[in-house]
């Protein structure tokens, strides 16, 4: 389909009405029929209607079917500020952008937008760097990587933002102002008390050369604004949101230099996304309302509009902007939180974006195979954490065994628990838990838990004193007997199966089985009264003890230390509900 771009304002006299290419001519806005001319680059096209005045009106209709801007190849950027971690939000931008590039065949671009000298950090960027990298997210082009259209940082791009500004002076579009920050305070107050948007009055827009000269005479500190028609309007059309339009007579002339020489945001963006040749700008919406200055600075230095496509932000669950008070908010938080990379990819991209089915589970190439950034919804997406985690589960159990064994391993290694992190009780005790991992980190407490002896603790709740009425007693005698004949820890050095064996002929003994056998065998051995598969805890716990596996720091209470604390239990205290009842520890 045709890319199609109509600019229509207020005719000369009948109405003149003319065609001209979406690069304008490196003119003043205050254009004569005489200036205007008629060419055709590509198929993208501005239509103009001019009267001998500043006015204007700007829609811009681009339509997703090309996989080029002006025929040339699709170059996209995202361009974080190093003022902080890579926000959830900032992720996503990131994702969409790298995905409509490698879906089009085209560009990633990463700039770094660090003009903010007093919050801009190496550590900032650099972690920035780091989670992109992370998440898989390879730019082309930028930091580290080089590329043509560097360099990729904005404090190193200074001199090209003053090169445009001079063009742009000489040109008339902007102008030297003068205002002390006293008379635009002023001029504040004025506009709010008569209720008007509170926009620059022009003060200097009009100045002779000679006023202009005596206060560069002087060494009077000044700004460079640019020259806003006073009337029209500018629409675009979104590739997300649609038809979108803002008035001019709310904007006033706008600073695009500062009186210390730096270059304020819009004028950098602009500059940078034209000299880089970016072809489509995917961003989050409240970068929305810049995009009226933008637009008018693209006008005035000639350079061709992109496409734009404003993402919508990222909502906690109570529909308020997502920040740290609901939360981690950051790619760091939940690297470090045990999050797999591909599962906070395959989450973020379904945070308003779907391929038109009930599938979920995407990697990272399915993505780039099915995205198209005409799916993306232009309503806020909820960001739920329980969902990322369900997510995170099914990724992990993607993963070959062998990887994902050695990553459950190093975690138990790294965080204390265990000694090492391979080996025949790693892999057993990833298999008697795997159903509680859906985060790395989960595999953590539910070792340390697998581990823990809270016999005390269980046996002086209500359901732990409603074993001792239901022959808790009775199964402890019996155990220790089993303990101290040999019986029952030759049973377990068999495994499982000599577990079965033993179990099977001691609820025979007793004349107990189902509930009423395992239950209280199960308070005993591993103080809980719930948990997973008793046979294999068992076996684990107690090849724990006799390998010495386990960190000391732990405080592990080994099988046969459990056994023998048994014999020192005040069981009749345990019946009292107000006194505390007594069992040796190690």
């Amino acid at each position: 389909m045709m890319k199609m771009a109509t600019l229509a304002g207020i005719g000369i006299g009948c109405g003149t009405r003319v065609v001209i290419p979406e690069v304008f001519p490196q003119s003043k806005l205050i254009l004569r029929p005489s200036l205007l001319q008629t060419r055709k680059t590509s198929n993208t096209f501005i239509s103009i209607s001019l009267v001998p005045k500043r006015t204007f009106s700007i829609s811009a209709s681009v339509s997703d079917d090309s996989n080029s801007f002006n025929d040339r190849q699709v170059r996209v950027r995202f361009a974080p500020s190093p003022t902080g971690n890579l926000h959830v939000g900032g992720a996503r931008t990131a994702l969409f952008n790298y995905l409509y590039a490698r879906s089009k065949g085209g560009k990633f671009v990463l700039r770094i937008e660090d003009t903010d000298l007093e919050r801009s950090t190496k550590e900032s960027e650099e972690a920035v760097l780091r989670d992109l990298s992370w998440l898989g997210l390879a730019w082309d082009e930028g930091p580290g990587v080089g590329g043509d259209y560097g360099p990729y940082r904005q404090s190193e791009r200074n001199d090209l933002y003053k090169q445009y500004a001079e063009k742009l002076l000489q040109s008339g579009e902007v102008y030297r102002c003068f205002c002390s920050n006293e008379e635009l305070e002023q001029m504040k107050e004025i506009a709010k008390e008569k209720q008007l948007p509170p926009v620059y009055s022009g003060k200097w827009a009009h100045a002779t050369d000679e006023e202009v000269q005596q206060e560069l005479s002087k060494g009077t500190p000044y700004t460079y604004r640019f020259r806003v028609p006073k009337e029209g309007s500018l629409t675009i059309n979104d590739l997300i949101r649609g038809e979108v339009s803002w008035n001019l007579d709310t904007l006033g002339d706008f600073v695009i230099m500062r009186s210390n020489g730096q270059p304020v945001y819009n004028f950098c963006v602009t500059v940078d996304d034209a000299t880089m040749a970016i072809t489509h700008v995917i961003r989050a919406e409240e970068h929305l309302p810049n995009t009226l200055r933008q637009a008018l600075i693209y006008k005035a230095l000639g350079f061709p509009m992109p496409s734009f496509a404003h993402v919508s932000l990222i909502l906690a669950p109570d529909r308020s902007k997502l920040s740290k008070r609901h939360g981690a908010t950051s790619v760091g938080q939940y690297r470090e939180m045990g999050y797999l990379p591909q599962s906070i990819v395959n989450y973020l991209a379904l945070l308003g974006w779907s391929d038109g089915t009930n599938d979920e589970f995407f990697t990272l190439e399915q993505l780039v195979e099915k995205f198209s950034i005409n799916r993306v919804n232009k309503s806020g997406a909820i960001f739920d954490s329980t969902k990322l985690r369900w997510m995170n589960g099914l990724h992990l159990k993607a993963l070959p065994m062998e990887e994902l064994i050695k990553t459950v391993g190093d975690q138990w290694k790294s965080s204390g628990i265990l000694k090492e992190s391979e080996g025949i009780f790693i892999e057993d005790a990833y298999k008697l838990l795997e159903g509680g991992i859906d985060v790395i980190t989960d595999a953590e407490k539910l070792l340390s838990d697998l581990l823990s002896y809270p016999f005390h603790d269980t046996l002086s709740s209500s359901e732990g004193r409603e074993m001792l009425e239901e022959g808790l007693i009775v199964v402890a005698e019996s155990l220790l007997a089993a303990y101290d004949n040999g019986e029952f820890m030759s049973a377990l050095e068999e495994g499982k199966s000599g577990w079965q064996k033993w179990v099977k002929a001691f609820g025979k003994s007793l004349k107990r089985k189902g509930k009423s056998l395992f239950m209280p065998l199960r308070v005993l051995l591993t103080g809980k009264l719930h948990g997973p598969d008793m046979g294999e805890s068992i076996v684990l716990i107690h090849r724990a003890g006799t390998n010495g596996i386990v960190t000391p720091q732990l405080g592990f209470v080994t099988l046969e230390q459990r056994l023998k604390s048994l014999r020192e239990v005040d069981w009749e205290a345990f019946r009292k509900v107000d006194e505390p009842a007594t069992v040796a520890s190690h």
